[in-house]
């Protein structure tokens, strides 16, 4: 978030033009875009596969703490976050490690600070006995084995789950994804990025559909976080078709984000409850919350609560994927600045995507994450599909010449899932392969299929 937005937080909402300005306040001129990754990492016990509990994750933010590189995060005394110089380590509900990478200007510089963050951690975490997971859900702890992370918030969001879908508390406590952070220049060209990743959202989880086992056994899905994330809360989730309409810009947005029913807002460092009415944006803003008024701050956090496939809060960030392998985490924010920041290429998808209507992509949409790569798309498969969208964004990337010092440019984090794309077997249906055998056998597939080491 700018300098300029965070100076703006404190600022009472006086009109709906306020909640535009806040989107318009995001902009960047193209020669500032930059990239932000987002990648979660499951933590579990390197012996049995279980999810590690809080405890003992705790004990890993403390020795990260000690080396002195970070500040730690404290809630009611607990260690919850590390915050450094350019980037943060936190915790997700379930205890699911999340880096959240420094704004870089290229891929390059995104991929330096996720290595340096891999070493780092799986070093500490050794003699801990933790071993991390590139996997879109906990392969065997169910739900109720997982304890949640003391934060207060959570003691808000999860009743309110269990009330709006039969899968949100799994959303929070077992799953894992990766999520992308891209720059707009203005409202046309955000629109535009947001139509298309949501266009390009069926695509995205099957090429990268990387979680086809939940509570020990396969889940019939090759994406099962997908299917979690579909039956989560059907207010806040999903595609958002007013964006695909004539027209469409940050009124709609803020159309949708209004009516959305609000969890919390915070005020010096209390979470107050607002799930127990329906409070929407638009009725807190009417008649305020006890003796509380709407700020921007209230706004941000709102935004910060909408799952969508691609949501803006400001920046535009992409949540399709499931978390991956170590080498292929890049390979997401690869194909989407491929895709996304050059015109030529954003015009090129599009003509793939173009002309389905919304139960056409709806349908697309839902049967991706069940069928990956051979889900049917109008005469062939978005097996096809992935390898054109793949080659645009390859080009996209050499047009950017974004280098390394040895002259690579950034289509280089493409090369591996341009091999998965090209042989139409996911990493899900890789792993579904190989499911057979012990507890430890199964606990040393996953770690060889989609470990940190």
């Amino acid at each position: 978030m700018t300098t300029l937005l965070k100076q703006n937080l404190e600022k009472p909402v006086a009109s709906r033009q306020d909640l535009l300005d806040y989107l318009t306040l995001g902009a960047r001129p193209p020669e500032r875009w930059g990239i932000g990754t987002e990648m979660e990492k499951l933590v579990l016990d390197a012996e049995t596969g279980e999810a590690a509990p809080y405890e003992r994750i705790e004990q890993l933010l403390a020795l990260l703490e000690a080396t002195g590189r970070w500040r730690g995060v404290r809630e009611n005394g607990h260690l919850i976050a590390l915050l450094g110089p350019v980037s943060s380590v936190t915790l997700e509900p379930g205890g699911q490690l999340e880096l959240s990478g420094e704004l870089c200007p290229d891929l390059h510089c995104s991929y330096g600070g996720f290595a340096s963050h891999i070493r780092e951690v799986v070093e500490a975490a050794r003699p801990l006995g933790l071993a991390f997971l590139g996997l879109g859900v906990q392969p065997f702890t169910p739900l109720g084995r997982i304890g949640w992370l003391p934060k207060s918030r959570y003691n808000i969001m999860a009743p309110y789950m269990a009330r709006t879908g039969d899968m949100g508390q799994r959303m929070m406590k077992q799953s894992a994804g990766l999520q992308v952070n891209l720059d707009y220049s203005d409202e046309a060209d955000c629109i535009e990025k947001l139509r298309l990743c949501q266009a390009i959202a069926p695509l995205v989880y099957a090429l990268f559909a990387n979680s086809p086992v939940m509570d020990g056994r396969p889940s019939g899905c090759l994406s099962t976080r997908g299917e979690i994330w579909s039956r989560t809360d059907p207010d806040r989730t999903g595609l958002i078709h007013a964006l695909f309409e004539e027209g469409a810009g940050f009124a709609t947005y803020v159309e949708y984000a209004l009516d959305v029913p609000m969890y919390f807002i915070n005020r010096g460092g209390r979470y107050l409850d607002l799930t127990r009415e329906r409070f929407t944006f638009r009725r807190y803003m009417a008649e305020g919350f006890a003796d509380q008024r709407a700020t921007l701050g209230d706004w941000d956090l709102h935004l910060s609560t909408l799952f969508p496939e691609a949501r803006l809060r400001p920046q535009i960030e992409v949540r399709s994927a499931d978390s991956l392998p170590p080498h292929l985490t890049m390979a997401v924010a690869a194909l989407t600045k491929g895709v996304l920041y050059d015109e030529t290429a954003r015009r090129e998808t599009w003509k793939l995507f173009a002309g389905l209507d919304r139960e056409e992509l709806e349908k697309l949409y839902r049967s991706s994450w069940r069928l990956g790569l051979k889900t049917p798309l109008r005469r062939a498969t978005l097996r096809e599909t992935a390898l054109e969208v793949l080659a645009i964004a390859r080009e996209s990337l050499v047009r950017q010449r974004r280098m390394t010092g040895q002259g690579c440019d950034e289509s280089i984090y493409l090369e591996d899932i341009q091999e998965v794309a090209e042989s139409g077997t996911t990493l899900a249906e890789r792993l579904l392969g190989q499911w057979r055998g012990s507890r430890s056998e199964l606990v040393g597939k996953l770690i060889k299929h989609c470990g940190f080491d």
